[in-house]
């Protein structure tokens, strides 16, 4: 059967069921078995393979009662990014090229009837008055959501798929991201408790390579989560609470901050604490809390380099406290984190860990920091293909106090 005239039947029976049936009073199995009557009944005795049978179903039933063809983009595990420029124009990213699809939703309005769906499934809410919110779908996709006037070109959706397994080091070493060596390496961090900020530019892996360091935090302790929207998947450790963060209603109301939660995160006796993504006023009210007992505290940053994750933290510091001195600032960052990994997407697509390196502390105005592994490309590198590997420097590790405390070594 040619695509004109499955996307025929799929929009026919469609319409007659909305016309014809009252959808709250029928239940998803019922739905689903008189789809399949009308489909079969539509088709006659017209060949149809039965792989294409299913799809149409699963496409009229999606379109009810699921999120249209959405669905299908979503069951797809090679698509990383979903990118909705208004209900005609839909884009994914795939195998890290970024594609336009020949699919579209049917109209404006069934696009926003499918992020009211999506969005009323986290309890949030989206609309004129407010018309941008973070959420996630049931199997933890982030989703961005951006509404008419704001969005010029229509609803605009952005989806961050969520890997199905969690993400763990031993992936990081399949993918080529750092080697068995390294991955030791920041085991010992983690255990030794040593605070560990991961920088990188967009889509570069930081929430994944987060989540596969938090995979090391030994299982006893209890530790607080903190994220926009709830990504992390820590799978060994008991004590653990998530929390996440939540918009204001539409009179402005009820909005709970990072801040917030980094602040309640206090009076909940955490060992660690593990901050999705810092973006503002938030890195100060991290800092101090890795300066306050909380060691082997994680969290995540957009940066270009080592250099600028700084410099953009004593900037998201300015905006929560705008009368500390800079001295101060860098001070506290100086003392707050231990280490810094930075990640980046490269030329190929690929993505790789670019630098780890040790913050020794602040003097003569500046931070100090001490490269310990720094990605070097070889000779087999060309335009197309980067080739290369995270190589240790000739800088010996100097804040080794926490390793001592914690009873373990390290030849770094």
């Amino acid at each position: 059967m040619e695509e004109a005239r499955e996307q025929a039947i799929i929009s026919k029976i469609r319409t007659h069921i909305f016309e014809n049936f009252q959808l709250s009073k029928i239940s998803d199995d019922d739905l689903e078995a008189q789809i399949e009557s009308m489909v079969k009944q539509e088709i006659g005795q017209e060949y149809v393979a039965v792989e294409q049978m299913v799809t149409i179903i699963q496409q009229i039933y999606s379109s009810i009662r699921g999120f249209g063809m959405l669905d299908n983009i979503m069951a797809d595990e090679s698509i990383t990014e979903v990118m909705i420029n208004g209900h005609e124009k839909v884009f994914i990213e795939k195998d890290g090229v970024v594609q336009r699809t020949k699919r579209e939703f049917e109209s404006q309005r069934r696009l926003e009837d499918v992020i009211q769906r999506i969005v009323g499934l986290s309890g949030r809410e989206v609309n004129q008055a407010s018309p941008i919110v973070d959420t996630r779908l049931p199997d933890g996709s982030r989703v961005n959501v951006v509404l008419p006037p704001i969005a010029l070109c229509g609803p605009t959706i952005t989806i961050r798929k969520f890997s199905k397994t969690p993400m763990t080091v031993e992936k990081l070493i399949q993918y080529g991201s750092i080697t068995e060596e390294i991955a030791n390496i920041l085991r010992t961090f983690v255990e030794a408790k040593y605070n560990i900020f991961v920088s990188g530019g967009t889509g570069s892996g930081k929430t994944t390579f987060l989540n596969a360091l938090s995979n090391y935090i030994p299982h006893t302790e209890r530790i607080i989560t903190i994220e926009d929207s709830a990504e992390l998947q820590i799978t060994a450790i008991d004590n653990l609470v998530s929390l996440e963060t939540r918009n204001a209603n539409a009179s402005g109301a009820g909005e709970v901050s990072i801040r917030d939660l980094i602040k309640t995160s206090l009076r909940m006796r955490p060992e660690r604490i593990v901050v999705g993504e810092v973006r503002g006023g938030e890195a100060l009210d991290m800092l101090q809390a890795m300066n306050t007992g909380h060691d082997g505290s994680l969290s995540t940053g957009h940066a270009n380099s080592t250099e600028d994750m700084l410099s953009r933290l004593e900037t998201m510091v300015l905006i929560g406290a705008a009368g500390l001195p800079l001295d101060a600032i860098r001070q506290q960052i100086s003392s707050a984190l231990d280490i810094i990994v930075h990640l980046a997407r490269l030329r190929d697509h690929s993505r790789r860990t670019m630098e780890i390196t040790e913050v020794l502390g602040y003097e003569d105005g500046k931070i100090q920091l001490n490269p310990l592994f720094v990605f070097e490309e070889d000779k087999h590198s060309t335009l197309e293909k980067v080739s290369g590997s995270l190589n240790r420097t000739k800088n010996d590790m100097q804040q080794t106090y926490k390793l001592a405390l914690a009873g373990k070594s390290l030849k770094v």
